[in-house]
């Protein structure tokens, strides 16, 4: 790392399971030779899932269908995946596999549609609602589907891990649930797909790569330089490249290197060994829940606020880690430097033209203390956090995120 930082004594590395079989087909023009061949090996009824019709804009929807036609593939569509996958479009998902016996399922998308068909995999063999599946979440283990994926937009990372995250606005619920079987069985990584992805929804999905590298970064774990260092390595990838993207859309090299943080920020390489429950997501999914905001977005206001919350004597050394290994930051004093890398990041999200206030996106006071509440409710945050948080805690951090902040 280059230099050594104090740090308060915590656990050291946890025993971990690295299990990543996605067969990842990354670069130019792969489908016409290569996805019929991957889908034959599960079966001839496809699900071709996809969101609001981007992909029928871009062109993607008829190459795809047209290749799945000269293949003699049966095509079953589901199509208006929600930004925020709902289930009862799982649901709707799981009737049409039943209703067709659908083989293996196709999602064309981002994070969110892969998402929505992950659960609809795993929703055909089970016996409840989709989201009975969503709320067995810490005991769901069963089987699901086969899924491939191409993959539309730099962001989750669901294209190559196990997890996926459903919203229920009846309840005002955003959960997430995995299993190794919802593991896709291919994904296809193109950057030119990325080409198209309007400037807001890039600097969002910078956001949420982002986000799954600080969520892990920040663990009470100690003993982890192989982690820690890919995972800095992934940060100033992101913060390179995202400017570029913003600027140049079809930068190849640019969407190529954000596609592919995406896919190993979230894969186990920066989390496995390290224990603990996230921070920032919790406290998201409330606001999603309630207000249906753009993911990446909501974590960009609130990373910055609870980087600060949680500054203090015992966490000021990663922090300090943090702003000289990933922002160059070469000041000596621990805090000064923390300080600067907290302000570091609320610049660069800025700048990256992300909303940086609550009200921006249409959120007030009101309901705050609610989704506080909701947010140690539905986690480990209270216990498991790298610094845990209270419904008090979460409640200051959100009245942190309603007006502009400085650091420094």
């Amino acid at each position: 790392m280059g230099q050594n930082y104090t740090f308060e004594v915590g656990e050291r590395m946890d025993n971990f399971r690295f299990y990543v079989p996605t067969d990842v087909r990354f670069g130019k023009d792969r489908l016409e030779e290569e996805l019929t061949d991957v889908l034959d090996a599960y079966g001839k009824t496809v699900l071709l899932a996809y969101g609001g019709g981007s992909i029928k804009k871009n062109g993607l929807y008829d190459q795809i269908t047209k290749l799945l036609e000269a293949n003699g593939n049966t095509v079953v569509e589901l199509s208006g995946i929600e930004p925020n996958p709902r289930t009862e479009t799982v649901d709707r998902g799981v009737a049409l596999c039943r209703e067709h016996q659908v083989d293996v399922i196709l999602a064309v998308g981002g994070g969110s549609t892969i998402d929505c068909a992950k659960v609809v995999a795993a929703g055909f063999y089970f016996d409840q609602s989709a989201w009975d599946l969503v709320l067995a979440r810490r005991t769901f283990a069963g089987p699901a589907l086969p899924l491939v994926t191409v993959l539309t937009l730099a962001a989750t990372g669901s294209e190559m891990n196990s997890g996926a995250v459903i919203s229920n606005l009846a309840t005002n619920q955003k959960l997430g649930v995995g299993a190794a079987s919802m593991i896709p069985k291919a994904s296809f990584l193109d950057p030119q797909n990325t080409f198209t992805v309007p400037q807001y929804q890039t600097a969002a999905g910078s956001a949420d790569i982002l986000s799954h590298l600080f969520e892990n970064y920040f663990k009470v774990t100690e003993g982890t330089d192989v982690q820690d260092g890919i995972a800095e390595g992934l940060m100033k990838t992101v913060i390179k490249n995202c400017p570029i993207a913003l600027k140049t859309p079809d930068d190849y090299d640019a969407r190529a290197n954000l596609m592919w943080a995406s896919s190993l920020a979230l894969n186990g390489l920066t989390g496995g060994g390290k224990g603990g429950a996230w921070s920032c997501h919790p406290m998201e999914h409330e606001l999603s829940a309630f207000y249906d905001i753009t993911h990446g977005v909501g974590l960009a206001i609130l990373t910055p606020r609870w980087m600060e919350y949680i500054l203090s004597d015992t966490t000021v050394g990663k922090f300090q880690q943090f702003a000289h290994n990933v922002w160059g930051i070469t000041e000596t004093d621990p805090f000064t430097a923390a300080k600067k890398g907290i302000q570091a990041t609320y610049d660069f999200f800025k700048a990256c033209g992300i909303p940086m206030t609550l009200p921006e996106v249409g959120i007030d006071e009101e309901k705050l203390e609610i989704m506080a509440e909701q947010a140690v409710k539905h986690s480990t945050i209270e216990k498991a956090a790298y610094v845990p948080l209270t419904a008090a805690d979460v409640t200051n951090i959100y009245q942190e995120c309603l007006t502009e902040s400085s650091f420094i």
